[in-house]
């Protein structure tokens, strides 16, 4: 399963898939990914929220 960090600005808010991060912030899941696009980085400053796609190791 995919995981994503969630950050506002330089702060880390949490770690987990889209619904977990849906829920901790109580938002859509479509809200948590828009939060990784490239127009939605356009259209807030660098202290807005961010999604970051974690990259799976390959372990297991």
């Amino acid at each position: 399963m995919m995981e994503y960090a969630l950050y506002k600005g330089d702060t880390l808010l949490q770690i987990g898939t889209v619904d977990e991060l849906a829920a901790f912030k109580k938002v859509k899941r479509k809200t948590i990914l828009f939060y990784a696009t490239p127009s939605y980085r356009k259209r807030t400053s660098e202290k807005g929220l961010r999604t970051i796609r974690l990259e799976e190791d390959g372990i297991g």
